[in-house]
This record gives structure tokens, C-alpha cells and sequence, in this order.
């Protein structure tokens, strides 16, 4: 009786190993496919945005060229329009320059929450440890 209940329990074991696996394998497919996908979806993405940009360059320039026109109308001098125009979006490049080169600083890059989590999470431990 021993005996069959040990091929009993091997056979489950071995049974619940083989499902195990099978799951594995069903889950890595679908982590695969839907991975696969998701890059897709994010080139597409990223195709678009790309394409929105050369339409936005584009609109720019084109009002850009109407308000040096529009401009040298008012001042007499298409030269002191265009001076002003260039000038004004100089000063707006500058400062959206600096503004994101501020942005992308090392501190603002550092991942705080994570940080505070990690030392939060040591210090447990270090309490759980010497308790």
C-alpha cells in the first residue's frame, strides 16, 4: 500500500511539474506576443510624433515668414521685422534651452521615491534584525 501511494505522490508531482511548465511556456508566449505588440504600437507612435513635428516645423516657419511680413508693414523695413522676429524667437530658444537643460540635471534625474522606499525598506530590516 506504501509503495503505491509513494508512485501516487511521485506521479503528482511529476504531474503538477509537467502543468507547471506548460503554463510557463503558455505565459512566456503570451509575454512575447503582447510585447511584440506593444513595440509595434510604440514605433507607430513614434512615427507620428515625428511626422507631427515636420508638420509643426513647417506651420512655424510659415507664420514665422507672415509676422516678418506683417511686421515690416508696420515698421517700413522688412530688414528691422525680420531682426525683431528672429531676435524674439532667439530670446524664447534661449529660454526654453536653459529651462530643459535645468530640467534634465543630474539631481532632477534621480529616482526619489525608489530612493526613500530603499531606505525606508533598509531600515526595517535593520530594525527586524536587531530586534
Amino acid at each position: 500500500m506504501q509503495g503505491n501511494n509513494h508512485q501516487t505522490i511521485q506521479g503528482l508531482v511529476g504531474e503538477a511539474l509537467r502543468e507547471s511548465t506548460d503554463l510557463a511556456q503558455k505565459e512566456f508566449t503570451l509575454f512575447r506576443t503582447e510585447i511584440s505588440q506593444n513595440i509595434r504600437t510604440l514605433f507607430i507612435g513614434l512615427a507620428l510624433v515625428v511626422v507631427a513635428a515636420i508638420f509643426a516645423i513647417a506651420a512655424v516657419m510659415l507664420l514665422t515668414e507672415s509676422l516678418v511680413e506683417w511686421l515690416a508693414t508696420v515698421v517700413n523695413s522688412e530688414a528691422l521685422a525680420a531682426l525683431i522676429v528672429g531676435g524674439g524667437l532667439a530670446i524664447i530658444a534661449i529660454g526654453l534651452g536653459l529651462y530643459g537643460r535645468h530640467a534634465m540635471s543630474a539631481s532632477t534625474l534621480t529616482p526619489q521615491r525608489t530612493m526613500r522606499s530603499l531606505k525606508r525598506d533598509a531600515e526595517v530590516l535593520s530594525e527586524r534584525g536587531a530586534g
